[in-house]
């Protein structure tokens, strides 16, 4: 792991460890969650004890307190040897942000510290079937009856939902106010009148789950994250963490396809000369590594900005677009000089191409993140 501008010793330190972690533990499964579609919440457990699944938290809830580049540099870590756990270690920071927030002690004291020790896994329930990339356009209403809210709708591509202690459901409480209108809630696993259905049969991380969650069903009124109306700010500011999470799997996947590409190069002879010796290689190496090395610059960039309680929306959005386009062009050229054998399902590389293809899609599309970053230019 190379150090870069603005990575601390201790920063570098704890991506370390977790990168030997992640090595030894999670590298040898990443094949057979992918394979037969099982669950990454498996390595809960073992992530708990390095404090991963509470790292984006404070000390005060039980959270490690690391620092926003450490938090990037671990999902990265981790991203490298298997891009399933990645994803759903944020789905679970998707949650807890959602708590840390939004809501008030109360509920943080009951749900953040269980969550960072990994007692209990959460899911963020925004997207549904005709409001993906517009939240105002959601449907899922909560009304207020008496001190309960009755929340129905349909939310679609949770992830975790299936393996979920609990959810954190985003739902309209003023269908006229619109994107003031929006609430959220905490609803716990057993709740009645919640449905989850079977995970997708999803083309990549296929060992991070995503179900459709159908809701007709009442929480209390103390479950619901700050003040009516406020979820909306509430979900824009975890999505803009959530975005510096995928771009940091990004980095994770194409440092993986970048390091077999140059090794593949080295070893595979051609002629009776290595693959490396071809000047047409070398130029395909030098751009994966410049879109790389571009890649972590925004990212850290972003990260920085995060660490100093600054707005960083636009850059946010601008790592998470670059990283996620970046990592298709890397995976796609290392796929290519790896030829036949890089199709194959005895090499990783076709893996890292699937896998990498959802990051254009999901915490934002590479359109919306456009969207983003014009709008935020042509308001200075």
């Amino acid at each position: 792991m190379n150090p870069r501008l603005g990575v601390n010793e201790n920063d570098l330190e704890i991506a370390a460890a977790i990168d030997r972690y992640a090595a030894a533990e999670i590298a040898p499964q990443a094949a057979k969650l992918d394979e037969q579609a099982q669950s990454a919440t498996c390595h809960v457990p073992g992530l708990s004890t390095l404090g991963v699944m509470g790292m984006n938290l404070p000390e005060r809830w039980d959270g490690p307190g690391v620092s926003p580049t450490a938090l990037v540099l671990a999902i990265a870590s981790i991203a490298r040897h298997c891009a399933a756990t990645a994803s759903m270690i944020g789905a679970h920071y998707l949650a807890t942000d959602s708590i840390l927030i939004g809501a008030d002690d109360s509920l943080r004291a009951l749900y953040l510290p269980r969550a960072a020790r990994g007692e209990i896994l959460g899911a963020f329930a925004l997207t549904e079937p005709r409001a993906g990339s517009n939240p105002a356009d959601m449907s899922a209403r909560a009304h207020l009856d008496g001190d309960q809210y009755h929340l129905i709708g349909v939310k679609h591509f949770i992830s975790n939902a299936g393996e979920a202690d609990f959810i954190v459901v985003y739902a309209k409480t003023d269908p006229q106010a619109g994107n003031r209108g929006i609430s959220a809630f905490i609803v716990d696993k057993n709740t009645p009148g919640l449905q989850i259905s079977q995970p997708e049969k999803l083309m990549v991380i296929r060992g991070g789950h995503a179900f459709e969650v159908a809701l007709d069903c009442r929480v209390p009124a103390s479950q619901r994250l700050g003040e009516e109306g406020s979820g909306f700010r509430t979900a824009m500011k975890v999505l803009d963490n959530s975005r510096l999470d995928v771009a940091a799997t990004s980095l994770g996947i194409a440092e993986a396809a970048l390091a077999a590409a140059v090794s593949w190069s080295r070893q595979r002879l051609i002629g009776g000369q290595p693959l490396a010796d071809k000047q047409g290689i070398q130029w395909m190496l030098a751009d994966m590594k410049l879109r790389l090395e571009a890649a972590w610059a925004l990212t850290l960039q972003a990260t920085h900005k995060r660490s100093l309680g600054e707005p960083f929306s636009m850059e946010s959005a601008m790592a998470k677009l670059y990283a996620s386009e970046a990592v298709g062009f890397i995976t796609d050229r290392a796929l290519q000089i790896h030829g036949g054998y890089g199709y194959t399902r005895d090499m990783p590389l076709e893996r890292y191409a699937r896998d990498a293809r959802i990051l254009r899609i999901y915490e934002g599309s590479s359109e919306i993140q456009r969207t983003i970053i014009a709008r935020r230019m042509l308001a200075a």
